[in-house]
């Protein structure tokens, strides 16, 4: 199920994009990156709806994913 980013709160959003951001896998290249810099990233393909946040119900876990991939989920399952 997709989360409107309009429902959560700024401290709640922040600390789910911060994890989202720390997460083993999430490489930006030969570069550290500062993590405010990655979750500003992530802020902005939200905002133009590149990414969703989508809540998984089954795993009772929430992730960022593709907005295509989320759309074209069949049943709400990805």
């Amino acid at each position: 199920m997709i989360i409107p980013l309009e429902v959560l709160d700024d401290d709640v959003l922040q600390g789910l994009l911060e994890e989202y951001a720390s997460r083993d896998g999430t490489d930006y290249g030969d570069h550290e990156v500062p993590l405010q810099s990655k979750v500003d990233q992530l802020k902005v393909q939200l905002k133009q709806k590149k990414l969703v946040i989508w809540y998984d119900e089954k795993t009772v876990s929430t992730n960022l994913v593709p907005a295509h991939q989320a759309l074209s989920a069949d049943d709400g399952v990805l």
